[in-house]
């Protein structure tokens, strides 16, 4: 096991290598960051990661975070027969999107779609349409607002573990028609696809090597773990100009100089869901069957307080390195 370990850490490293890219660095003037997508962004983990290693990057600079991800949500409008039991359509984009950058007024936007975008069924070049068209109209609204917008790639779908044949070469080519707007039309866009693709395939290379069982990033072939979320919110965070994480294997490690860094993201995480469960609810979304959150004032009350645990805990790393 010793060996295998060794030769998965060095897959690891090989694997996160900070690719080449021109790193954007976040503006003096932005402060409210807001996050589009479906359940894998709803879910949160890259969110709060991004969240937690950036204020501790920044401190004392006054942020907002503000995940606004639904699950199911399509940019392209699409729905399949039976979604949810036939109980409801996917939720789409466009029903909600005024509301949304009306109440939240961002700064900056990352916008992460793609996944249900193709309904898990094979390449058609109408619903490739769909979700181009609703891509571009995205990017217009949000560029209309004055926010600045930066796109990731649809998250790697993982066919062993999901139920749909081939849905990996559609995402596949969703995400590179995305990438290829970074050439054609100077589009700010994060590729989370194929790293994420790239690291499944060499554990599961390692894994076939020991007879072990394959690895996942996602046990659904959707949804990711911990690890998959934390290979999104690296992309980012190295897009943003920080190097340095290429080599973490995670948020936790990410933050190795920070006293009681588990803590700190723990807490980081409980007052972002409960402001994603609040803002969604206050931004009156239409999918059956999510929390209801707080009022916004009584949300932001509670966020105030957890901010206060949140700040002194980063001004004890600050001491610390003195």
């Amino acid at each position: 096991m010793h060996k295998i370990s060794h030769f998965v850490l060095l897959i690891i490293l090989v694997v996160l290598r900070p690719p080449t890219l021109d790193s954007q660095p976040l503006a003096s003037n932005i402060k409210q960051i807001l996050f589009l997508g479906n359940s894998i962004t709803w879910s949160g983990m890259y969110v709060n990661n991004v969240e937690a290693y950036l204020r501790v990057q920044y401190p004392g600079r006054q942020f907002e975070f503000i995940n606004v991800g639904l699950s199911s949500e399509t940019v392209s409008g699409l729905s399949e027969a039976g979604h949810a039991g036939g109980s409801f359509p996917r939720p789409d984009l466009r029903e909600r999107l005024a509301r949304v950058l009306d109440q939240t007024k961002p700064d900056l936007v990352f916008a992460c779609y793609g996944m249900n975008d193709g309904i898990y069924m094979p390449f058609d070049n109408d619903r490739f349409k769909k979700f181009k068209d609703g891509i571009n109209w995205l990017h217009e609204e949000v560029v209309k607002t004055g926010a600045r917008i930066i796109h990731l790639t649809p998250p790697y779908y993982h066919e062993v573990k999901g139920e749909s044949p081939g849905y990996a070469t559609v995402l596949d080519r969703y995400a590179d028609w995305l990438s290829g707007l970074r050439r054609s039309s100077k589009w700010e866009v994060v590729d989370i696809h194929y790293p994420m693709k790239k690291y499944l395939q060499a554990h599961r290379k390692v894994d076939a090597k020991f007879g072990l069982d394959g690895f996942s990033l996602a046990q659904d072939g959707v949804h990711p773990g911990e690890t998959g979320h934390w290979i999104m919110a690296r992309q980012i965070l190295l897009y943003l100009g920080f190097k340095e994480v290429a080599k973490s294997p995670g948020i936790i490690e990410s933050l190795r100089q920070m006293p009681k860094a588990r803590q700190y993201v723990k807490l980081v995480s409980e007052r972002q869901n409960m402001m994603r469960d609040a803002w969604l609810t206050a931004t009156k979304h239409k999918r059956p069957g999510l929390p209801v959150g707080l009022p916004l004032v009584e949300a932001h009350r509670k966020s105030v307080e957890l901010l206060k645990s949140i700040d002194a805990l980063i001004i004890a790393k600050q001491r610390q390195g003195r």
